[in-house]
């Protein structure tokens, strides 16, 4: 006679232990995450042990590493580098890199100085084209790789070169527009939430986590699907509460939350929610798993790479505005230097894959938070930027062989 197949839950609520699963307890909970490291899902593991090493380090060597100034200076630091890196994250899903989100930020940016300042247009209309000019060029960019066939690395190589020369070509002889001290575009970056304001965001957000996910796993619980106990989601909700509120705290103590992170926050939990909870986010992974095997399951490859690629571009300009609020200005330089590199190390090293098909937004937040952090630590010793280079080659070398590793280590246990 055959053997009938285990499940998680029998009707006497026995559980086979053989079953992977989350047993309601804090030990069950604890086991569940060993084998997890065990198969290679490191999940964000190394980049928060990296990122507590690395502020241990700087705040031995200077004491004013975990100042409120400059972790304040910190959070506006990684905003612009931080919206690219989202956009790279979802082109990095797929398996292909976008080279030209540098360019992309710069000439964006200097469309809207160029509207506001050149031309007087309102500065909230200069902002709105400065973003569906990133729109624009992220269609154009997406539909020659995924109609024509033309490689990714290729089509955006040369975006990386023509929007450099747009950007030229706008600003002009002089090369430079300043944007005045006040207004719409100065806003975005010199304005300060009072404490009391970032308290009530900070509650309003872990409190519709909290809410959200018992809601979510009572109607997973009612389906008859695997969920969450309220243990694990208590633990969960505890351990972003810990930051959330732990960073609302310090910055408190310098101006207060900045607008600008908060705008770089909600895109990166925006972007999640959106991978996670929706069928797009769904056809992205599986795109980026397998483009032939989407494409059988009756999925829109092409729609799904163009429209990727759109968003890439479209956070690469809103990363360019940021920029510009910051400096007040626009220059031939914005956009260029190290600005696509830190883009892209900071998604590698927040967690997102090379291979594709796996990776978070989040990365975008811890990886730009490690790179911010070793920029910021460098300059407070006082050290060359060839330091700086040399430093971020390795930990982002780091990250490549860490992904490495786990991938095996996933096809090792049949987990992919």
């Amino acid at each position: 006679m055959a053997q009938q197949t285990p499940v998680a839950d029998s009707a006497v609520g026995v559980r086979d232990p053989r079953l992977i699963v989350t047993a309601k307890s804090p030990s069950g909970l604890a086991s569940a995450v060993v084998r997890r490291l065990r198969g290679g899902e490191l999940g964000p593991a190394p980049v928060l042990i990296g990122l507590v090493l690395i502020c241990v380090v700087f705040q031995s060597l200077n004491a004013n590493f975990l100042s409120p100034q400059n972790l304040s200076n910190l959070a506006l630091q990684i905003v612009a580098p931080g919206l690219m890196s989202c956009g790279v994250i979802m082109v990095l899903l797929l398996g292909e890199i976008d080279l030209s989100v540098g360019s992309v930020s710069g000439v964006s940016g200097a469309v809207l100085a160029v509207l506001a300042v050149n031309q007087g247009l309102p500065e909230i209309a200069a902002i709105a084209l400065a973003v569906v000019s990133g729109v624009v060029i992220g269609v154009l960019q997406g539909t020659v790789f995924a109609k024509i066939g033309v490689p990714a690395f290729v089509v955006t190589l040369a975006g990386l070169i023509g929007w450099q020369g747009m950007q030229l070509y706008l600003l002009g002889s002089d090369g430079t527009v300043n944007v005045p001290y006040t207004g719409a575009i100065a806003y975005l970056t010199q304005t300060f939430f009072v404490p009391v304001i970032g308290w009530t965001i900070a509650g309003i957000a872990v409190a519709l986590y909290l809410v959200l996910n018992i809601l979510g796993e009572r109607r997973r619980a009612a389906a008859g699907l695997p969920a969450k106990s309220l243990i694990e989601i208590a633990v969960r909700t505890v351990f972003l509460a810990v930051p959330v509120f732990g960073s609302v705290a310090v910055l408190n103590l310098w101006k207060g939350v900045p607008l600008s992170f908060l705008i770089f926050v909600g895109f990166v939990v925006a972007f999640d929610l959106m991978l996670r909870k929706t069928r797009y986010g769904r056809m992205v992974f599986a795109v980026g798993g397998s483009a032939e095997a989407a494409r059988r399951a009756g999925i829109n490859v092409d729609f799904v790479r163009i429209s990727v690629f759109a968003l890439a571009s479209t956070l690469a300009a809103v990363g360019g505005i940021m920029a510009v609020s910051r400096a007040f200005a626009i220059s031939q330089s914005t956009g260029s230097g190290d600005v696509l590199m830190l883009a892209i190390a900071a998604a590698v090293i927040g967690g997102t894959s090379l291979f594709g098909g796996r990776g978070s937004a989040y990365s975008a937040l811890l990886g730009g938070l490690v790179l911010g952090a070793i920029t910021s630590g460098l300059y407070l010793l006082q050290m060359d930027s060839s330091v700086r280079f040399m430093i971020t080659a390795a930990v982002l070398l780091i990250a490549v062989i860490l992904d490495a590793v786990s991938r095996r280590s996933r096809k090792t246990h049949a987990r992919g």
